[in-house]
This record gives C-alpha cells, structure tokens and sequence, in this order.
C-alpha cells in the first residue's frame, strides 16, 4: 500500500521540459539523453524538437536550435552574432593562427594521420601547432599507425560542432587540392568562422610557432 503522503512526480510538459535541458547544455545532447532527463519517449522528443525548431525559425528569435554533431543545441541565430560577440569577447576576437589553421585542414581531409605526415605535407614542424590545437579541443589522439608506430590524430565533435556540420562526409571535397593549403584555409573560414590571425604564420627551420 503506498503512502497518502509520498506524492506521485507529475510529467513535465515536454517541450518547456526540453528547453530547460538545452539552456543548460554546454554540448549537443542527442535525444536519448534528453527523452531520459525529462521522461518522455524518444519519439515524441524528436517530435518535440523538430517542432520548437520550427517556431523559434517562425518567430524569427535571437537563437536557434540545431541538430549538429549527432545531438541538438541551442545557437546564436547567424543575424545576431555580432551582438554577441561584441558583448562576450569586448571586441576581441578569438582566433586560430594561420599556421593551426593550415595544419587543422590537413588532418581534417588526411585523418587519421600522423605529425610526420603532416609536417611533410606542410613543409615545416607541426609538434607546437599539434600541441595547440589539441589543448583547444580541435584535434585528439586516435591510436598508432601499425607499421610506424608513430600517434595518429583526427578532429573532434567539438571540431564539427565548430563548422556546422554533423559528420566528416560533409566536409566540402578540397582533398585533391591538398596540399595548396590557401584553399583549405579559405574554405575553413567560410563554413566554420575560423579567421587566420594576420602576420602570425612564422616558420622556423625546426618549429614554427603555434
């Protein structure tokens, strides 16, 4: 017999449900983690996702929720980043050099690949610039190449998050032109908001700087 004291938790209204979950969200969370935090079926989460996304779309608000990276998320809505970014960075921008940019391109397109084959690619030493890109999340480890012995690399989710795109397979096809990295560096830029940093791209004899 239970207890006339002990009260049933009553459902949470989903959508309202979902949103609390997203604000607080600091990744993509994919729908089985959101149906278990608020209690509802996968089905009617995806239900429920796909009809706020169309309403904050309608009503043209401030942000917008996307499906990236395997998980949803709210964003900044493209027309209102500059207040944003204006208000977070006080008018600094955050930005990968020029040299981290070229050598994110060629593991991006060559992955998974190694420093060496990287470096050989680029025609300078990456160790610094791998080091920086592997602190902001950009790039990780993935194993060793079986006949070399030598650590593998690939991009991240947080790498996809930061282009806008949900898988690899939707990279734009610049592999062929590799390695003529302005056209990767150009193309980076313009899906993913990366911005080479002017005359920071110095390359010495051993190791250029990150």
């Amino acid at each position: 017999m239970s207890d006339p004291l002990i009260e049933t938790p009553q459902p949470l209204a989903l959508r309202p449900a979902l949103e609390a979950v997203l604000m607080v969200a600091d990744q993509p969370l994919d729908t089985v983690t959101l149906a278990t935090a608020v209690g509802h079926p996968v089905e009617d989460v995806v239900g429920a996702l796909q009809t706020l996304a169309e309403q904050y779309d309608e009503q043209d608000r401030g942000f917008e929720l996307r499906h990236v990276a395997g998980g949803w998320r709210y964003y900044t809505r493209e027309a209102y980043a500059p207040a944003v970014e204006r208000f977070v960075l006080e008018g600094q921008q955050a930005r990968l050099t020029q040299a981290a940019l070229e050598t994110l391109a060629v593991v991006a397109y060559q992955q998974p690949v190694s420093r060496a084959r990287v470096s050989a690619v680029r025609g300078v030493n990456v160790d610094g610039v791998m080091r920086t890109l592997l602190t902001r999340g950009l790039v990780e480890e993935v194993g060793q190449d079986a006949g070399t012995g030598a650590h593998l690399y690939r991009t991240t989710g947080y790498f996809l998050e930061r282009i806008g795109i949900s898988s690899l397979d939707e990279l734009p096809e610049l592999a062929p032109y590799l390695p003529e990295m302005a056209d990767l560096e150009d193309e980076l830029e313009r899906v993913g908001g990366f911005t080479a940093a002017p005359d920071d791209h110095v390359a010495a004899p051993t190791e250029e700087t990150p």
